[in-house]
């Protein structure tokens, strides 16, 4: 083998080598994200840059009240009918089947094809959820959500209004709940399907900071 042969695998193979670790990383450590959509305005804005910590993923920990979180969409966003929204079971629908190992490390690792919402955490396990007057009650005391617009009152329509959070999942709303399709109409997440914790916004560089 002639050496410059040696010197093309060598690049090659340093190539490899910082893929992989910037894989890793992403999935394991931390991601930069855009924020797309206004469901949480006024504190998250369409196309600000955001950092996610995805270190309590995998630790396989829950996250507190009050974090913003990402998570995977689920395959069920919303109900025709009441009568299909079981309270006694207020979790997520997650039924797609992504066969392979190919498909597996798309839609996992790489997140080709794989939509995530983004939501703050309003209830932990165990504790009772309701909804009712514009406002959200966790174990019948009314909570205060500074973070919410004026004026901004929280509904359900068809969705879950009345239930326990179940164990291993959180209950997460957006906070421009009139523009927010979250926990109140699919239900709450499994741990399993929580990929991050938003931590840091890095654009505008006039709103760097941590996001609370």
């Amino acid at each position: 083998m002639n050496d410059k042969v040696k010197d093309i695998l060598e690049w090659i193979y340093c190539i490899i080598i910082a893929v992989v670790l910037a894989l890793l990383f992403r999935y394991y450590i931390g991601t930069p994200t855009i924020v797309q959509q206004v469901s949480m305005k006024p504190t998250l804005i369409e196309n600000q840059r955001l950092w996610l910590n995805r270190w309590n993923r995998t630790q396989k920990k829950l996250p507190e009240k009050g974090d913003i979180i990402t998570f995977e969409a689920p395959s069920t966003t919303s109900y025709s009918s009441q009568s299909q929204v079981d309270q006694s079971n207020p979790v997520a629908k997650y039924e797609r089947k992504i066969n392979g190992f190919w498909n597996k490390f798309k839609y996992y690792v790489l997140e080709i094809g794989k939509d995530s919402y983004i939501k703050r955490v309003i209830a932990l396990p165990g504790e009772h959820v309701q909804i009712k007057d514009g406002s959200v009650y966790v174990n019948d005391t009314k909570i205060e959500e500074d973070y919410l617009q004026p004026g901004i009152v929280t509904d359900v329509g068809i969705g879950y209004d009345d239930f326990v959070v179940p164990e291993n999942c959180v209950f997460a709303m957006g906070d421009n709940r009139p523009h927010s399709t979250d926990c109140r109409a699919f239900g709450c997440i499994p741990l399993e399907k929580i990929e991050s914790k938003v931590w840091i916004r890095i654009w505008p560089l006039n709103l760097w900071g941590k996001v609370d």
